[in-house]
């Protein structure tokens, strides 16, 4: 019987060159509204710190004003950096989202601190503490939600006996191992870090255990996706997103470029080799190159779901990306 795969968006509201965070959420709710009347399944926001380019950085705000402008999507964290939060703030934030939109809300859990490290201190005096107690802070998580700590001496209102899906984020073996030992779904970072993914996917299947949350291994991969109406328009709207990860390497904190017609004269072959790695698991191209890249890769990497991000200079033409999107999608579920 064939699997049907589910898309969904990881949206970074990422600003662009001469715009603002003002016009990148207008920009957040149009893309939002589009994937929720097309039929995406989620669409998460992520948690980044001191990135004058990123305006997510209050991402628990944004998950409700984007809740607030959609009506079937689901709206969730990709993900909430948890050892910048005590998990009881996470459980009370998140149980007021699912409480004002039932039935909608994911939180999806990394471990790294979205940023840098001077500003993961800024955050949180003992960060990196925090963060080696991952683990033991996603079942503190998990606790608060349960309807079992009713009679715990601090509990989370209203978060206490809802329902709200935990994902596991990562990019490494370690975010595999966790994701299976507790039994929950697992979201890899393939838009950026993909080289482990495959392993990661295949650890994290042989490691399952099953749980009260989950019966058998749910994986999503998030990749990048550049679609146009030929493969050539498309080529070209993606030197933006080699760009941004170009300037990521230099610490070149510019907002999204606009497309260039060639990328020789920006980058040498050092950086070349880096931006490759980085972006490998990145599909460009028209309708119907993308309906054969795809198949190739959901079959290889054996995905439950997939995870799009597409960071486009032009908000019509990232639009427009998100709906060639859904289109390869609903073509390869036929």
């Amino acid at each position: 019987m064939k699997k049907t795969i589910s898309v969904s968006i990881l949206e970074l509201a990422i600003i662009t060159q001469d715009s603002n965070a003002t016009e990148t959420f207008q920009k957040t709710k149009d893309i939002a509204q589009l994937a929720d009347r097309l039929g995406y399944k989620r669409i998460w926001l992520a948690e980044h710190h001191n990135m004058a380019h990123v305006a997510s950085t209050a991402t628990v705000v944004l998950i409700g004003y984007v809740a607030s402008q959609t009506e079937n999507i689901r709206v969730g964290s990709g993900g909430i950096m948890l050892p910048n939060h005590s998990p009881l703030v996470v459980a009370e934030q998140f149980g007021t989202l699912e409480t004002l939109y039932p039935n909608r809300i994911d939180l999806g859990l990394g471990r790294a601190p979205g940023t840098d490290q001077p500003t993961a201190e800024a955050i949180r005096k003992d960060f990196f503490e925090q963060a080696q107690r991952f683990p033991q802070n996603v079942s503190k998580l998990q606790e608060y939600f349960s309807s079992e700590n009713a009679s715990g001496k601090v509990r989370a209102f209203p978060a206490e006996g809802l329902n709200v899906p935990i994902w596991i984020l990562g990019s490494s073996m370690d975010s595999a191992a966790l994701a299976a030992a507790y039994g929950l779904p697992y979201a890899f970072a393939g838009h950026f870090a993909p080289k482990l993914m495959i392993q990661a996917f295949e650890f994290y299947r042989e490691n399952f255990q099953p749980s009260e949350y989950l019966d058998k291994p749910k994986t999503m991969a998030c990749v990048n996706i550049i679609a146009a109406d030929t493969n050539e328009e498309a080529e070209l709207l993606s030197t933006s997103l080699y760009q941004m990860f170009l300037n990521l390497i230099r610490n070149d904190r510019k907002g999204l470029q606009p497309p260039v017609s060639s990328l020789d004269d920006i980058m040498n072959e050092a950086e070349r080799f880096h931006v490759n790695q980085m972006t490998a698991g990145t599909f460009t191209g028209n309708k119907e190159q993308l309906v054969t890249d795809l198949r190739k890769f959901i079959d290889y990497a054996r995905i439950d779901e997939l995870m799009v991000t597409s960071p486009i200079f032009d908000h019509q033409a990232k639009l427009k990306s998100i709906q060639i999107t859904k289109e390869v999608i609903d073509a390869l579920n036929e």
